[in-house]
């Protein structure tokens, strides 16, 4: 292929890359008014923590909901859940504002994306293909054959787009843009290009597997940030190593933008009495 072909393909190619979505996810913080709570009768706490931990019980067995005692003064609960839609995700929340726990609690924020899976390789190969052949972008037959494209992807990628709240102890959850500034904008590179920065991006990530656990969910047209991370890992050190060790890849020390972070520590639904007692469930 010569130069100036292939600089043709390349301008014919379609620069956004595909993407494939998953569960929906809703992160709620909250502070406890601990002061209120302390003046009911310890008999009246038990039963509210009961009732609380008892509708939290089956959706946290079954991988779909977890409670966090935060560390620090930006909350002091964050409740995930992972369901399958929107309306899930809001009847999910409308359940908890029914319990008598929910008169203890005032929401601080809250961030609402789903699971996405971005297909930078595929993308950029498919795109190529596609150029090659002459089939122009957004054409019936590119939008069929990238539709193909996405539904095997789903299908192989089925346990990642659904999986369950991993049961590690701690949890790193944090928001984060791609600049857009004057000087640097991500979104002005070639899809090429933005490609070659995330496959190094992600070499970073896999020397950390079977240590930390990640789950990349989209909020663009949901919430502020562009993106959601959530780290899951039983020792929170690593949340360090692997984020300052990424601060060094060109996609993040030149394009990213980070928001505010949360850590959280695992609390079991059958153990929220205790910590709504002052103590930290071992």
């Amino acid at each position: 292929m010569t130069a100036s072909k292939a600089g043709l393909e390349t301008a014919q190619m379609a620069q956004v890359p595909m993407t494939i979505e998953g569960s929906s996810v809703l992160h709620n913080m909250a502070r406890f008014r601990w002061t209120a709570w302390r003046a009911l009768p310890e008999a009246e706490r038990k039963a509210v923590a009961e009732e609380a931990a008892a509708a939290l019980a089956p959706a946290e067995e079954a991988g779909k909901s977890a409670i966090y005692s935060v560390l620090g003064h930006k909350a002091d609960l964050m409740l995930v859940h992972f369901r399958d839609s929107f309306d899930e995700l809001k009847s999910a929340e409308l359940r908890s504002h029914s319990l008598r726990l929910h008169a203890f609690i005032e929401p601080t924020t809250s961030y609402l994306s789903v699971i996405e899976l971005g297909l930078y390789d595929s993308s950029v190969k498919l795109y190529r293909s596609l150029a090659e052949r002459g089939i122009e972008p957004h054409t019936p037959e590119w939008a069929r054959e990238v539709e193909d494209n996405m539904n095997r992807q789903r299908e192989a990628m089925r346990t990642r787009l659904y999986p369950k709240i991993p049961a590690a102890r701690y949890l790193c959850f944090y928001p984060m843009d791609r600049k857009r500034g004057e000087d640097k904008n991500w979104y002005r590179l070639p899809i090429e290009e933005r490609q070659r920065q995330m496959a190094e991006h992600g070499e970073v990530g896999r020397r950390y597997a079977g240590k930390v656990q990640q789950i990349i969910t989209g909020s663009i047209g949901f919430d502020d940030w562009e993106w959601g991370v959530d780290l899951f890992a039983d020792d929170p050190l690593i949340f360090k190593k692997l984020i300052y060790e990424m601060r060094f890849d060109e996609v993040s020390a030149v394009y990213a933008a980070f928001g505010t972070f949360y850590i959280g520590v695992r609390c079991p639904a059958a153990k929220l009495g205790e910590l709504l007692s002052g103590k930290l469930p071992q």
